[in-house]
């Protein structure tokens, strides 16, 4: 195919006929990851270093992975120190084997297709090696070794193969899961009894919901202008501003409270985004930021929120469109690089899928965020649009049912909450003028409704369903805590 793979073609061929292998592709793949280490995010979690036939070749990719999980470099210069005394690969011509196999590499692009065909090579050979074993032990005849014996051995090699490449599945002892339950109660009664999840910065929020909580996926619903999208940054606003690192119980590092976030913004840009939750940090008009409108005092507010907010650990990517494999990739890359403990979704109808229908791409996307919430073991937050039905009824509070393509979204969500603002619909029925009566009563509902919304739990895997009262204040986009009515005589403002 090309002059690295000559260099094998010259190796002796006692087994390299007999055993399913493909140089080519290992060299294409190690070659791919040279160039560009991002390919290595792709690969990693469909082989590992023993599923390379070439011995050399696996010890490239072991030295490699070990440099980009520390965020390191992996190129052949930076390989070149740790393999310039392997034997192996003194026999391909020495580290200039490295700078040949980057150099002849192809698009990253095929990258994951080339892992799986080693992988799938690498189960192929490991098959017919046990199925010699299997063959031999049967052949000779042994009174310390039972058929029996043989049937059970043969079962849990094959059982073991099957397990390979899949990252903490099957049955685990149900002493593991009462500790692991036993740890988060635990976690919960240090915080005072507060809740085991991160905190959202909303009381009462967190007080239904119990905070967000691991392997989590919550589906956050609402029309347009609802602030679906105010409530999504307000609660990564909090949690990133709450962050402090520490010791963990288990003894690793990682967040004591709050939380490094994620968000993926398809809809919005990263700058706009950034806008709002300047607005609400500062408590300055996002129109009045927009304008660039704002007195001396104000400005100044608006800078130091500014400095305050360059601290915190909240990364946006605002690609639009962006695929849900490629959405799983980057949060992987970034819990490896800067760590993840909130990932949200701006929102699931703007994800692609790999499906031609509707319905099954967006299934695809909800079953993919839920995965990601699994592996990455943190609460994932997806938004969504509800379907226009809502606006047909009387009582426009949302339901389940209007979620579009509700079916998948609602079966994978542990939790689905709506936002709702009677004020919005309220103020679009203001009556004609002349019509006094109407308008006294529109008006002391507008009243009512004013600087309020409502937080429908519609579902909730865990816990209770139900709404939540919140605090609006639209000139900020900010939601927080509302004051009630036996707390207004307190010190506090109310906002979260």
């Amino acid at each position: 195919m090309n002059e690295i793979a000559a260099i094998h073609a010259s190796a002796p061929a006692d087994d390299v006929e007999t055993l399913p292998h493909n140089i080519e592709a290992e060299q294409q793949l190690l070659g791919a990851i040279l160039t560009n280490n991002d390919t290595y995010d792709r690969v990693a979690s469909v082989i590992n270093a023993g599923h390379f036939y070439d011995p050399v070749h696996a010890r490239i990719f072991e030295v490699a992975a070990a440099r980009i999980a520390k965020n390191a470099l992996a190129s052949p210069v930076t390989l070149k120190a740790f393999l310039e005394e392997d034997e192996g690969l003194k026999e391909l011509g020495g580290p200039a084997y490295l700078v040949r196999l980057a150099g002849a590499a192809i698009s990253s692009f095929a990258a994951r297709d080339y892992a799986q065909m080693i992988y799938d090579l690498a189960i192929r050979r490991d098959l017919i090696g046990l199925g010699g074993n299997i063959a031999a032990k049967a052949a000779k005849v042994d009174v310390k070794s039972e058929p029996r014996e043989q049937i059970i051995e043969a079962e849990q090699a094959l059982y073991k193969l099957g397990e390979q490449g899949q990252s903490e599945s099957g049955f685990q002892s149900f002493l593991k899961a009462v500790t692991d339950a036993v740890n988060q109660a635990n976690a919960a009664y240090q915080r005072d009894g507060d809740m085991a999840g991160i905190s959202t910065g909303l009381d009462d929020l967190n007080g239904k919901l119990g905070g967000l909580h691991k392997s989590d996926l919550l589906i956050l619903a609402g029309r347009p202008s609802m602030g679906k999208t105010s409530l999504a940054t307000n609660i990564a606003f909090n949690v990133a501003k709450a962050y402090k690192r520490g010791q963990l119980q288990d003894g690793s590092e990682g967040a004591i409270d709050g939380g490094v976030v994620g968000f993926f913004s398809l809809e919005m840009s990263a700058e706009q985004l950034a806008g709002r939750i300047l607005a609400e940090a500062s408590e300055i008009s996002s129109h009045k930021i927009r304008q660039g409108d704002m007195s001396e005092e104000e400005f100044r507010r608006f800078v130091e929120a500014a400095k305050t907010l360059e601290a915190c650990p909240l990364y946006i990517d605002d690609t639009a469109a962006i695929p849900i494999s490629q959405l799983a990739s980057r949060a992987r890359r970034l819990k490896r690089v800067h760590g993840l403990d909130l990932l949200i979704v701006d929102y699931i109808q703007l994800v692609r899928g790999s499906a031609d229908n509707r319905v099954q791409e967006i299934g695809e996307v909800s079953m993919g965020l839920k995965a990601i919430a699994k592996e990455l073991d943190i609460p994932v937050i997806g938004l969504s649009q509800l379907s226009r039905q809502v606006e047909s009824r009387d009582d426009k509070r949302p339901q389940l049912s209007d979620l579009r393509e509700s079916g998948s979204i609602e079966q994978d969500a542990d939790v689905v909450m709506f936002v709702y603002r009677g004020e919005y619909y309220k103020e679009r029925e203001k009556p004609d003028d002349a019509n006094l009566e109407a308008m006294a009563t529109w008006q002391e509902e507008m009243a009512r409704l004013h600087g309020k919304a409502e937080v429908i739990v519609g579902k909730q895997r865990h816990g209770p369903i139900g709404t939540v009262e919140l605090s609006f204040e639209a000139q900020f986009t900010r939601f927080g805590n509302l004051v009630k009515p036996w707390q207004q005589n307190s010190d506090g403002d109310g906002f979260g």
